[in-house]
């Protein structure tokens, strides 16, 4: 087992990614979950013998430590905790320290049932906690020229939520975060959805669906014209494709069955700024011009589904929610307001520093068509730049690698004995953000 050191921990909802201190990617990436298979009733996997190649994932059972964003279950995390650190890590919590990422605006409960998890049943010598915004922020500072721009806005699209934070020289400024109740679950929940309804019941299959999330899904840059071509049959339609249900066979896991017919959207011309359709006209459409007949002929033994609008219109939700009955702005407002509560010199270095983290920013277009809804709400006179990270989901461990090497890394942290004597509220004062 490793001795000493420092454990960096990027606690997401949907994945958690740990490694240690000073090297430049994490040496974990494993769901943040138990699962249990229809076929091995009473063997829960966790983290990561859910991704193991023989593993079922048909029909998976999944808890979660995580709820809404936030640790609900420390008992379910410590399972999840210890599988890293002693089976994928082999590092001696006793005589390591912790740098934990953990969610804006965690309630005190949460926090102290957290630095129970850490200092008292893992026995870490010392922690120190991070936002993921800060983080993101120091990462991306470290790459730049010297001199450049101390502040950005981070738009974190991540698991449970989505955050457009402004960061400061390292620090984020709590009062100008903005959150969008909508991330990668929504979406995954979301499609479940709509192939769920139209093709095949796959309301228990969270892992597939989300496996076709990940590789099928895009943002449209002009949902009218998208939506004309999707009406098109066969081969004239650019969206349509075909994913592949495992069939614990000949495979156990999911596939895109033709992925040059899946990528035939990449020769659209990049479309206009036109006037937007909402995803009540998306629905009320689609809804239409299903005939009832073709409904009835669905075959729910199939092994297969088809997607063809619903590729583009998943990751709609994130930048129209009104038109899903969510009393919530989009993303580009989102953004926009949580720039202007902040001091108005701040503003254009902002506008011009915005970066995309995250998992839900990998879907293919997604820059550019925030940048198209940023600028009519942007001021003429301001720059709008958006930067995507070089891998949106370890942009935050990164970050916090480089914090867990810095000299001050130690200084920033509370030891378990300093826990034990002031305990947590107290300690966590160190951690004021």
């Amino acid at each position: 087992m490793s001795s000493s050191g420092v454990v960096v921990l990027d606690n997401g909802g949907g994945l958690c990614k740990a490694g240690f201190g000073g090297e430049r990617d994490p040496a974990a990436v494993v769901p943040n979950c138990l699962g249990r298979s229809s076929s091995s009733i009473r063997k829960w996997l966790v983290a990561d013998q859910l991704l193991a190649p023989d593993a079922d994932v048909t029909s998976v059972s999944l808890r979660r430590p995580f709820d809404r964003g936030y640790l609900v279950n420390p008992e379910l995390e410590r399972e999840v905790w210890e599988r890293l650190l002693r089976s994928l890590l082999r590092v001696d919590p006793s005589r390591s320290s912790l740098l934990l990422v953990e969610p804006l605006f965690s309630p005190p409960a949460v926090q102290r049932a957290t630095d129970e998890l850490v200092f008292e049943d893992l026995g870490f010598r010392a922690l120190c906690v991070a936002d993921s915004p800060a983080l993101v922020h120091l990462y991306e500072a470290s790459r730049r020229p010297p001199g450049g721009a101390q502040c950005s806005l981070v738009v974190d699209c991540g698991f449970s939520f989505t955050h457009a934070a402004p960061v400061v020289d390292n620090f984020t400024l709590n009062y100008g975060v903005r959150r969008l109740d909508l991330g990668g679950k929504a979406l995954t929940n979301y499609l479940k959805e709509l192939v769920s309804y139209r093709s095949v019941n796959l309301m228990d299959e969270t892992l597939i669906i989300d496996d076709a999330k990940e590789k099928l899904c895009l943002v449209s840059l002009d949902v009218p014209r998208d939506l004309r071509l999707a009406r098109r049959s066969g081969k004239d339609n650019p969206f349509r494709c075909t994913y592949v249900l495992p069939d614990g066979i000949t495979h156990t896991k999911g596939y895109v069955k033709d992925l040059e017919e899946a990528h035939k959207y990449l020769f659209l011309p990049d479309g206009s700024s036109t006037a937007q359709c909402g995803l009540k006209e998306v629905i009320e459409f689609q809804d239409d011009t299903e005939k009832p007949e073709d409904r009835r002929r669905i075959d729910l033994t199939k092994n297969e589904f088809n997607l063809t609008n619903e590729r583009f219109l998943v990751p709609e939700m994130l930048f129209c929610p009104a038109d899903l009955g969510m009393n919530q702005a989009g993303l580009a407002e989102c953004i926009v307001r949580a720039i202007s509560s902040c001091h108005p010199h701040l503003h254009p270095v902002l506008f011009e520093s915005i970066i995309l983290t995250g998992g839900s920013t990998l879907f293919p277009r997604f820059a550019e068509r925030l940048e198209r809804e940023l600028r009519p709400l942007v001021p003429d006179n301001y720059q709008v730049k958006i930067t995507t990270q070089e891998d949106p989901i370890l942009g935050v461990w990164r970050g916090g690698s480089l914090l867990a090497s810095s000299p001050d890394f130690e200084s920033m942290c509370i030891t378990k004995s300093e826990y034990e004597e002031i305990g947590s509220i107290r300690c966590r004062r160190r951690f004021f953000r």
